[in-house]
């Protein structure tokens, strides 16, 4: 799959040696120039539904198990890979020399009904809704958020990012 993007959430981050890694799927789901994303009632932020993996799942199932608790859908196509995210940072633990978060993104579409949210804790703290909402809008919102001076959470800037390029990509390719 191809690498949409490397980032360094602060800066000298190692990108060698021990490295801790977490894995996570994202699902790119779009409806002429509308994406289904996820909306935080907390933060005001949108990001792609999805989550983390778990230990011994592949990433199809993982997709399929996120989409269903995240936003209460069904896959209703294939799945088709769009391209992945690294992210490195300073590890917590203390026998590892940098962090790398590997966000895959897939392109996908769910039924038209989407059905009762199965969120964990956190999830369900960030008040995380499924909107369909035009690429621009959330592209500002999150802009927005970022230029605000407050601090947002780690995602803002990778999902912004991931926004900018599936519209000048993919919504191009459909125009």
């Amino acid at each position: 799959m191809r690498t949409l993007i490397e980032i360094d959430r602060q800066p000298n981050v190692p990108h060698q040696g021990r490295s801790i890694c977490r894995e996570a799927v994202r699902a790119v789901i779009l409806r002429g120039r509308e994406l289904l994303l996820v909306h935080s009632g907390v933060n005001g932020d949108y990001k792609f539904p999805g989550g983390g993996t778990e230990r011994g799942e592949c990433l199809e199932s993982a997709l399929v198990r996120e989409l269903s608790e995240e936003i209460g859908g069904c896959i209703t196509s294939d799945i088709e890979p769009y391209g992945k995210v690294l992210e490195f940072d300073f590890p917590l633990e203390k026998d590892f020399d940098s962090f790398c978060m590997t966000s895959f993104y897939f392109r996908c579409e769910v039924g038209p009904c989407l059905g009762e949210q199965h969120l964990d804790e956190y999830e369900a703290l960030m008040e995380l809704k499924p909107v369909w909402v035009d690429v621009d809008t959330a592209i500002a919102r999150n802009k927005k958020l970022m230029a605000s001076g407050n601090q947002v959470m780690c995602w803002v800037s990778r999902e912004t990012q991931v926004l900018e390029m599936i519209r000048d990509e993919l919504m191009k390719q459909a125009t």
